[in-house]
Formats: structure tokens, sequence, C-alpha cells
């Protein structure tokens, strides 16, 4: 049995442990485009808030304990580009020389992840525009905080990263306002629920813009600012975008798998 897992992190990682403990003899290949295949996700912004202070904490293994402990070859920076389901073989490249190879298998796990939704808006690709996904995101944004000590921050989206990206910047006496499209924070919870937390922020300084969406952002007098759809700016020096995910699902588009709705 060769079993090839696309994909680290809570998913892929996970699976690769447990179908070592499943199978002894299999031969498993885990592939993982980044540097890390395992790390604490819900901690990222709690380091930039430096309530994490060692960066270390966040990695839950690393790759050498983790091929030691299972006896799996992993392949970080490493891309699938292509699964061919007739020949059985994928097509994986070398991140770090482009060089482009080919494996074959018998099994293939697919844990891509999700990537971070950026809607196609005017001053989206400013540099002190941030999404926040995995521990290259963080180390940009703490460098950022680090060095630029921004004064002011927006934060757009009110669910659980955009809630936690606000707390840990006031942490670092940064004036946060979060943008919300619907009328609550946390849209997760009940109206009811969502008041308490509201009223929490409030009393931390955080100022809450509900029912508004962002529209653009532009750069005025040297400071970004965000433009929202009823009309109104905020200026800032650094925005995170938290409007959510979409599923990094090509791989599985293109290998002619059944997708979901």
């Amino acid at each position: 049995m060769k079993l090839l897992i696309i994909g680290g992190v809570a998913g892929g990682a996970t699976a690769a442990a447990r179908a070592r403990r499943l199978n002894e003899d299999a031969e498993i290949i885990l592939f993982e485009r980044g540097e890390f295949i395992s790390f604490a996700n819900c901690g990222l912004p709690y380091y930039i808030g430096e309530i994490i202070k060692k960066r270390e904490s966040l990695l839950v293994t690393t790759v050498e304990a983790f091929k030691k402990r299972y006896n799996i070859d992993i392949r970080v920076f490493t891309e699938v580009t292509v699964i061919d389901r007739k020949r059985k073989r994928l097509v994986a490249r070398n991140l770090q020389t482009n060089e482009t190879y080919e494996e074959s298998y018998d099994k293939i796990i697919l844990s891509p992840g999700a990537e971070p939704f950026k809607p196609p808006i005017e001053g989206i690709d400013a540099d002190n525009i941030f999404n926040l996904r995995n521990i290259p995101d963080s180390d940009r944004i703490k460098a950022f905080v680090d060095t630029r000590k921004p004064e002011s921050a927006v934060v757009v989206g009110g669910g659980f990263i955009g809630l936690e990206m606000a707390e840990n910047l006031v942490m670092r006496g940064i004036k946060t306002t979060i943008i919300e499209k619907l009328d609550q924070v946390m849209p997760s919870l009940d109206v009811e629920m969502a008041c308490f937390l509201s009223a929490h922020l409030k009393e931390k300084g955080v100022v809450c813009v509900l029912g508004e969406g962002i529209k653009s952002f532009s750069r005025e007098n040297g400071r970004l600012c965000a433009h929202t759809d009823k009309g109104r700016t905020f200026d800032c020096d650094l925005a995170i975008l938290s409007i959510g995910v979409k599923p990094e699902n090509r791989l599985a588009r293109d290998a002619g798998l059944s997708i979901s709705p």
C-alpha cells in the first residue's frame, strides 16, 4: 500500500499518524506546500498579541520528530499540481528548486484546507492589508506591528479570527475598529448572546461598525483608508481581512472528483 497525503496540519498530519497506526508496513508520503506540517492555528493571533511569547510554542511537532515517530516520508515546500487518476500518478513541484517529478500511488488523501476569501475590491493588495491563515502570515503581521508601531487598525469581519485579532491588537495598544457586514459580531451566535460580546468589546475600547461592508481601500495622506458601502471612511495604519475562507479544491475539481455545492 502506497498512500499519498496532500496537505499537512490538522487534517493531513492527523490522517498520516492514524494511517501509520493502522498499517505499519504502508509507504506513506506527506506533501506540504509550506514549511510547517503541524502548528496551533488557534494560537496565531495570540503570538501576534505576545500572549504566546515564543514562536516555537506554536509548533505541535516538527518535521524531524514526526518522521522519526511515524516513519513517514515528509516533503515540505512541495506543491502537488496534477493528479492523474487513470495512471494513478501525481505531479509534484519542489517550490525551492522548481523541480517537478511524478509519484505513483494506491490511495490519496486530499487535505489541502482552505484559503482566505479575498474579494476583488479596489486597493485590497496594499502591503499593510493582511490575512491570517498560517505561521508566515503571523510573522508578517507581528513584524509590521513590532517595527512600524501602528496606532490604529481596521479588522474586516467579526467572526472568530476577527475577534481574536481585535483582542490581540488591543493588547498591543492599537486602537481597533471592527467592520462587520452583518448586524452583529460572531454571526454563529444568537443575537442575544452576540450583544454581550459587543458590550465587552466596547468596554475594551473596540469600535464595532455593524451592518456595513467594505467597498474599497485607498491611501490618503500616507494612511490606509477603508471605505464602506454606506459611504463612511475609516483611516488606519493596517487592516486585517477576516471575511471567511473558501476551499482549496482545484486539485479535486481538475481530477474530476465530485464536489459538493
